[in-house]
């Protein structure tokens, strides 16, 4: 029997390695690539999608796949403003929500470790990496789900006006290597009034904590998917560590259902939060806080 995918994505994770998804986009020979972890299934769906009233122009209409209803998006017309149509499909699974990418040609799986990845300031894309010749981009997927479907947002706010303030005057420290996951958790820390410092990598948090008195810091929230360091070597190197073991780690990840238990034991992990999601950060607090 062969790994769970629990099991192959800590095991990529503890190497420092990543594996992408590469695919091309109508019109262009240029490669793009998403996490693999993040691909369900690719599918051929050569159905008429049903009409779906949206004011996103890049939102096609939605697909029936295997009895589920599952909205469609065109990553070529939210990347570059032109008509993208395909057949192919990506099913993904974005922040709680399936759907269809559409891409014009599937490439493949690249391994790549994480010191080969390069950050980019651009706002739809992640970073990119050297592959031969070719650069390949690696788009942010998220950001493209939080424009088509604002009612994810628009959800965690309604949220955000009901948590209550922690009473506690030490440190989270929480990485992330997306700039709007953390904002929005430094909007949630902001509203609980507790004090918080935040690292775009996981590198960056074990430097500050390492160098803290471990009274101080109250928990930290990690992403699992990080370049340089990733949460798992975060938590690898904390629960390792004897001054530092005790300390409590969330971690703060786009999988969601029945694998969020299983990871977060996996990992030693002492929570596990789908991303960016006010009630359920507030909950594991409040938890720590009077486990404490």
């Amino acid at each position: 029997m062969g790994m769970s995918r629990i099991e192959q994505l800590t095991s990529t994770h503890l190497r420092n390695e990543v594996h992408f998804f590469e695919f091309k986009l109508f019109g262009t020979n240029a490669k793009f690539a998403t996490n693999i972890f993040k691909v369900k299934e690719l599918i051929v769906y050569k159905d008429k999608l049903t009409d779906i009233f949206s004011d996103v122009d890049f939102v096609t209409g939605i697909a029936n796949i295997r009895g589920v209803t599952v909205p469609v998006l065109d990553l070529n017309k939210w990347l570059k403003g032109i008509d993208g149509r395909s057949e192919i499909l990506m099913v993904c699974d974005f922040l709680n929500l399936i759907v269809g990418i559409m891409i014009s040609k599937p490439i493949g799986i690249k391994t790549k470790n994480w010191e080969d990845f390069i950050r980019s300031d651009n706002n739809k894309i992640i970073g990119y990496y050297k592959d031969g010749d070719d650069i390949v981009e690696v788009l942010d997927l998220e950001k493209m789900i939080t424009e088509a479907f604002p009612f994810i947002e628009e959800t965690n706010q309604d949220e955000l006006k009901n948590i209550e303030k922690i009473d506690t005057q030490k440190y989270v420290l929480v990485a992330d290597d997306s700039k709007m996951v953390l904002k929005t958790l430094s909007h949630i820390l902001d509203k609980m009034d507790i004090n918080y410092k935040v690292f775009k990598n996981g590198e960056e948090l074990l430097n500050c904590l390492f160098d803290t008195d471990p009274d101080e810091i109250f928990a930290v929230i990690t992403d699992l998917e990080m370049p340089v360091k990733s949460g798992f070597e975060v938590i690898k190197e904390i629960k390792n560590s004897s001054k530092y073991s005790k300390i409590p780690i969330i971690v703060n990840s786009t999988m969601s259902g029945k694998s969020n238990e299983e990871m977060a034991k996996s990992l030693n992990a002492d929570g596990f939060i789908s991303k960016n999601k006010p009630k359920e950060i507030e909950f594991y607090l409040k938890k720590l806080l009077a486990d404490n």
